[in-house]
């Protein structure tokens, strides 16, 4: 598919800058809570995934795959589930293991390459709703999901599935996890995450002795440290450049078959090198591109307004 030269997307003028264009819309955007029917769903291997609903059996349905440390109720995902139900899709909105609320039965939670579980997501959404439209939507490490599971499935694709619009997502986890190990990015952002994931880690120890302990002399400031501490051990990557290889969606892009945008911001702080696959939209029939001039990290917009630009864009994409 064509790469989207140029993007319309325009910032509004009093929020300059990447950092400020994310940070604004996460601080103060207030959408309604819509998902609020809860299902769990239990897996094969004895763990659980929660799932959060809005639906009336509509012929339309979108799923929304939220980003790293987020969840159902994350507020970009409740303003796109809002704007998705107001154009009658019916909405399911999923949480990654250990997101939901409730910390996850196994040691293993979830990380940026589990596209297994969008993948059983999205196979028990087929199986118990009528749409004959099925509708992929990812955010950031949700994005990366999304992208994964369409690469890794190529031609083999459920009949109803119809489009995916994925955004701000780290394709190149290895470009995007060094970009964010710069000074600036560590101060605003890594603490955000690595915190919480170290407190999810601490509970998992106490769960199932044996577990690499968070030792408090360590200052984990990267994702590298902590994947290579954490992630890949658990996960069963040798270590962190192993997990980035082998989890990143760039080199799957090109075996995509399903009519798919992904939105990048050019001033994305978390973004960097192959995030930008231009060459993978120009080679592609059905993977295209659109880098916006501003929008940040899931930014696309003021935090006042009703409706962004991004799911304004995603409803335009669907329906197209």
């Amino acid at each position: 598919m064509p790469i989207v030269e140029p993007s319309n997307y325009r910032a509004p003028w009093w929020m300059p800058g990447g950092h400020l264009q994310t940070i604004a819309p996460a601080l103060w955007r207030k959408p309604r809570t819509v998902t609020t029917e809860r299902e769990r769903l239990e897996l094969e291997d004895g763990d659980f995934l929660d799932l959060d609903w809005r639906r009336e059996g509509r012929d339309k349905l979108a799923i929304l795959s939220h980003g790293l440390e987020g969840s159902s109720r994350a507020l970009y995902i409740q303003a796109m589930a809002d704007a998705l139900w107001q154009e009658d899709w019916d909405v399911l909105a999923w949480n990654c293991r250990s997101c939901s609320g409730e910390m996850n039965r196994l040691p293993r939670f979830y990380h940026s390459g589990v596209s297994d579980d969008l993948k059983q997501v999205v196979g028990h959404a087929l199986a118990v709703h009528p749409a004959q439209q099925v509708d992929l939507v990812g955010f950031s490490l949700g994005g990366n999901l999304t992208l994964k599971l369409l690469g890794e499935l190529g031609a083999d694709l459920p009949v109803r599935l119809h489009r995916a619009v994925t955004f701000s997502v780290p394709c190149d986890l290895a470009a995007s996890s060094r970009r964010l190990e710069t000074w600036l990015n560590r101060k605003l952002y890594m603490r955000r995450f690595i915190q919480p994931l170290l407190k999810k880690v601490e509970k998992k120890r106490i769960a199932h002795p044996g577990m690499p302990d968070v030792d408090p002399r360590l200052s984990l400031e990267t994702f590298k440290q902590f994947d290579d501490r954490f992630t890949a051990p658990l996960h069963g990557f040798r270590d962190a450049e192993d997990y980035w290889e082998q989890s990143s969606s760039l080199p799957l892009l090109s075996e995509i078959r399903l009519p798919t945008l992904l939105v990048q911001a050019a001033n994305d702080p978390f973004l960097a090198g192959g995030c930008y696959p231009y060459a993978e939209a120009r080679e592609s029939e059905n993977f295209c591109l659109e880098v916006t001039h501003g929008g940040g990290h899931i930014g696309f917009g003021s935090p006042w307004h009703h409706r962004n630009w991004a799911e304004s864009r995603v409803l335009e994409f669907l329906g197209s």
